[in-house]
Order: C-alpha cells, then sequence, then structure tokens
C-alpha cells in the first residue's frame, strides 16, 4: 500500500511532465515521483525520430484526433486539431520549430499574471538551461550551451537550398531586415530557422530528460484528481484512474496537472473544479466554483498558399529528382522565418471596432512594435486537401504561409460528457474578431507582394494554385475576397493555450486557487498569446516551475 504514495504526482507525459519528473529526480533523489500518461511510449515507433515523417503520425493511435465545433467566423466547419497521446507529447508530432518569441510578449505574461518572474528577462535563465545551442560563439548571456535540448539552424545542420538566397532578396526586396538570431527576444526581422533537432533526427523529451527513477505509467487515463475538505479549504490529495485505482500524496506532496490546454481544463472540470453552473448541467458536484477554467482559449491560425514553379526542372522543391541531397532531410525544407509588424492606423481602426473605444499609441497590442505576423516560404507543397487541392509531391510546386501570431479571438474547452476518455468540447472561436482579421489580410497581402510583386517572385512562380472558383489576389484585393480565401483555408498551427490561465485559474506559483497541494504546469497557462511555436516557451516554463516547486518544500 506504501507504493500508492507519492511526493508528486504529475498527469500528463507531455513536455511539461517530463521535464518536471526528471528535473525533480535529478535534484532530489530521494523523492518519489509518480507520472501517468494517457498514451504509450513511443521511443520504438518507426516514425517518430525522422522529422519529415511526423505528418505520418496524424490521425494515429497516438493522436487524440480532436475536431473543434464548427467554426462560425470561418467557414462554419469544424477544424481539426491534433493532440498527441504519447509519452513525451507534443514534440513527437510537430515540426521542430525552435521560436522563443518577444521580449514584450513575456511582458504582457507577467502583467497578466501580476508576477514579474513570468518576464522575458526572468525566463531567460530557463531558455538557457533547457537549451544546447548549435553556435558555441553565441551570445552567452542569451543562450545555453549544456542544456539538454539541441538546437540547430538551416545552415548548421548542413542544409543548403537552392532557392536560400533568391527568398533572401525577395523579403529584403520589401524593406524587411536581416537579423542574426530570432531567439533573443527580438525576433522581428528575417532569421534562419532554427529547430530542436540533433544530428537530423526528433528528440523526444522522456529521452532527452531521463526518467530514470520515476514511476511512469503509460497507456493509462486519469478520471479525476481527488480532494478533500478541512476545515481550511479544499486540498489534492491524489487521483482517481479510468479503471478506479487510486493513488495517493504523501502529506506535503503535490498533484501537477500536465495534461495540455484541452485536457487540463476537462479533467479540472471532471473533478468538480470549474463554473459551478455548467457543473451541475453535467451532474458533477462543484468542489471548488473556478469560473474561469476552460475560458479564454487561444490558438494560432495559419493559411497556406501554393504556387507553381516557372523552372521545376532545376530541382528547387521537395519531389524533384534533382531535390536530393540526403542533408535536405535532416530538418524543414526552407530557410527563413519572418517576424513583422503590421501597419498601425489600420490595427487601431481595427481594434476599437473590437472594443468600441478609442485606441491609442499605449495600447498593448500597439506599443512596440509587436510582432503580429510570422511567414515563410517552403520549398514542398502539401496540406492543399483543406481548400480541395491535389498538389502532387513531385518538386512542380512551393508553397506559403503566414501565421498571426497574436490573436485577440478567445474560445473556451468544455465538457462534453463525464467520461474521461472522450474528447472535451474545443471551440477555439477562431477569426471572431476585426483585429485578427486585419492581420492575417495583411498577411496574405504582404505574401502577394512577395510572390507576386517583387522581381524575385515574379521570376521564381508562375502563377498560384488556386481553389475551385477562386482568383490569385494581389496585394490591392478587397477585404472580402481575401476573407473568402481566410474561412475555406485558415486551420491551426497546434498552438492552444490559456485555457486555465495564469492569474484567473493558477496564480504566478502555478496553484490552482482554492486548492492545496495542486498546480498546472502546461500552455494552458499561459495567459496571452505569444509569437512563438509554444514548445519552446513551455519548456522554459517547466524549468521554471521546478525551482518554484521545489522552493516551496523548503
Amino acid at each position: 500500500m506504501s507504493d500508492s504514495f507519492y511526493d508528486f504526482i504529475i498527469i500528463g507525459g507531455g513536455t511539461a511532465g517530463c521535464v518536471l519528473a526528471s528535473r525533480f529526480l535529478e535534484r532530489h533523489p530521494s523523492l518519489s515521483v509518480l507520472l501517468i500518461e494517457a498514451g504509450p511510449d513511443v521511443t520504438n515507433h518507426p516514425h517518430v525520430n525522422e522529422p519529415l515523417e511526423g505528418a505520418l503520425l496524424h490521425g494515429t493511435d497516438i493522436d487524440w484526433n480532436y475536431l473543434t465545433v464548427p467554426q462560425k467566423h470561418l467557414d462554419g466547419k469544424p477544424r481539426y486539431n491534433c493532440g498527441v497521446k504519447a509519452l513525451s507529447g507534443g514534440v513527437v508530432i510537430n515540426s521542430g520549430g525552435w521560436m522563443r518569441g518577444d521580449t514584450l510578449d513575456y511582458d504582457e505574461w507577467a502583467r497578466a499574471a501580476s508576477d514579474d518572474r513570468w518576464t522575458y528577462n526572468s525566463l531567460l535563465p530557463y531558455f538557457r538551461r533547457s537549451e544546447h545551442h548549435f553556435d558555441p560563439s553565441a551570445d552567452s548571456a542569451q543562450h545555453g550551451f549544456d542544456g539538454p535540448m539541441h538546437t540547430v539552424s538551416v545552415s548548421a545542420s548542413g542544409r543548403h537550398y537552392p532557392l536560400r538566397e533568391t527568398i533572401l532578396e525577395a523579403w529584403l526586396h520589401l524593406g524587411l531586415d536581416k537579423i542574426d538570431d530570432a531567439n533573443n527576444g527580438a525576433p522581428l526581422g528575417i532569421a534562419e530557422l532554427v529547430e530542436n533537432r540533433r544530428d537530423g533526427l526528433r528528440q523526444l523529451t522522456s529521452t532527452v530528460y531521463p526518467l530514470k527513477g520515476v514511476h511512469v505509467m503509460t497507456n493509462t487515463l486519469v478520471g479525476k484528481i481527488l480532494l478533500s475538505h478541512d476545515g481550511q479549504g479544499t486540498i489534492a490529495t491524489g487521483v482517481e484512474l479510468e479503471d478506479k485505482r487510486r493513488f495517493y500524496v504523501k502529506a506535503a506532496g503535490e498533484v501537477i496537472l500536465s495534461a495540455g490546454a484541452y485536457r487540463s481544463p476537462q479533467l479540472l472540470m471532471l473533478s468538480g473544479i470549474g463554473d459551478s453552473e455548467a457543473l451541475t448541467q453535467h451532474g458533477i458536484p462543484t468542489q471548488v466554483h473556478l469560473p474561469s477554467v476552460g475560458k479564454n482559449l487561444h490558438d494560432h491560425l495559419i493559411l497556406f498558399r501554393y504556387w507553381k514553379l516557372r523552372h521545376p526542372e532545376k530541382g528547387l522543391a521537395m519531389g524533384s529528382p534533382a531535390f536530393t541531397d540526403p542533408a535536405f532531410g535532416r530538418g524543414n525544407p526552407l530557410d527563413w522565418v519572418v517576424t513583422m509588424p503590421v501597419p498601425l492606423e489600420g490595427l487601431k481602426a481595427a481594434i476599437q471596432a473590437d472594443e468600441g473605444k478609442a485606441v491609442d499609441g499605449e495600447h498593448s497590442l500597439v506599443k512596440g512594435p509587436r510582432c503580429h505576423l510570422e511567414m515563410n516560404v517552403l520549398y514542398a507543397a502539401f496540406g492543399g486537401e483543406q481548400i480541395g487541392l491535389q498538389i502532387p509531391i513531385d518538386g512542380s510546386s512551393i508553397m506559403t504561409y503566414c501565421m498571426p501570431c497574436l490573436p485577440t479571438s478567445r474560445g473556451t474547452v468544455s465538457l462534453g460528457s463525464t467520461d474521461p476518455a472522450k474528447p472535451p468540447i474545443i471551440d477555439p472561436n477562431y477569426y471572431a474578431t476585426e483585429a485578427d482579421r486585419f492581420v492575417m489580410r495583411e498577411g496574405w497581402r504582404t505574401m502577394s507582394r512577395l510572390m507576386l510583386e517583387t522581381h524575385q517572385g515574379k521570376q521564381l512562380v508562375a502563377d498560384e494554385v488556386l481553389p475551385a472558383g477562386h482568383q490569385s489576389l494581389a496585394s490591392d484585393a478587397s477585404d472580402e475576397l481575401i476573407d473568402a480565401r481566410v474561412i475555406i483555408g485558415a486551420i491551426t498551427c497546434y498552438h492552444p493555450a490559456s485555457s486555465a490561465s495564469m492569474g484567473k485559474v493558477v496564480d504566478g506559483s502555478l496553484k490552482v486557487f482554492g486548492v492545496e497541494g495542486l498546480r498546472i504546469v502546461d500552455a494552458s497557462v499561459i495567459p496571452v498569446p505569444i509569437a512563438a511555436h509554444y514548445q519552446a516557451p513551455v519548456f522554459a516554463l517547466a524549468e521554471q516551475a521546478v525551482d518554484i516547486i521545489l522552493a516551496d518544500r523548503k
């Protein structure tokens, strides 16, 4: 029976859960840690190690395979949302982009949390702690060189794509600046892509953060968090599994929820922590009335466009018989990631339309400049099925994307069932605000200028590959025509967050309001959007959480 009691029970063996478990035992080997993961250990899975095979994992048994509710501000259809069901979490499938985001984004996070530990400068030691930077001559104030997660740039990986200089020149023609490092808190500009790959292979969190000494349970679903009440309040005492087995924390032990932006709020609600009215509708007794659980969800939309090459015989893109350098398999087929602001007057007008009041230069989305758009050109063409295209991967086409980084649309995660094996109801409420529409349209227009109006773009592509019933839209296209393309093509970039926001559901120490001995450590606590790919911030979040939690045990 004593084996059922632990110092820490961590629910979710994804990025944050593995970091926590590994670091706890590294720092204090005498601790007893139980890590519970709903999916399998995929260390030996045939498609996991090779980065370019990640797409083959979508829709498989290690994907929760979520569908959102119909998106009324898009085309009224649901959108697929991946959720990894495997030990190591999102790194099992993700594209590997290693982008921290902007200092200003983290300052907004700290402001929302009323806690300066979450500013960029405060998180910087934890970014460094998690990172093994590829360039030993890089700024040691910004980068770590002995962390567990190796990063690498395109050129450092030995990839020399034939379109590298052409695409750079096209971006420069638009007046953007080339920068040396987008992971120093100032990513505005044209930067070389950085990925968390080592020797061209994916790195699993459960491998680079060893779980030696951790009691790991895979293929195990938690049904609810066990709570008790004394005269002082509500206390988390353990967990109950789907099969009704129970595991408990020792005195002064803690339950840590790291199940991600969809499953963490779901499990809180299944445990009786959430909006009492919503819980009552499902027959769940309210343990703690916390109405913000499942609210404030945000996600990054991404929009792809496809382009027919003028000279595919030159071996410019994936699938061409001449696109054969073995190094190309070491990462994503692109060179540059571009981060940029948007015109302020149009942005102010859009925000004013949403908020109903005048917007000045001090507004958080205006003062900066902020990183509103991420864009790039990929030397491949995939995913066209979303807009009814069947584009062969034969080297004849390439693609571009734009991703609005700081969406103001907010959605919800709610219960659809009291069965923990059933998915929650996910409504990201995509494209709901005028600000989001303005930013996406600016991204569209920028990509049109790049591909259709620069000398380099006109020499590179013959025309746009179009969905039926649509025409190619130049940078002066109307909002209405652009929106008609956006609503059919916009999909998730798989960066959901904020559904258990810091400042609303947890405090700055990640403690759930109203419950002793319960914390949340995953992307659900990030209270505001970040111009990042969220794995890098989550590694830093988890690294700081280790320090906070262990300091509280003293």
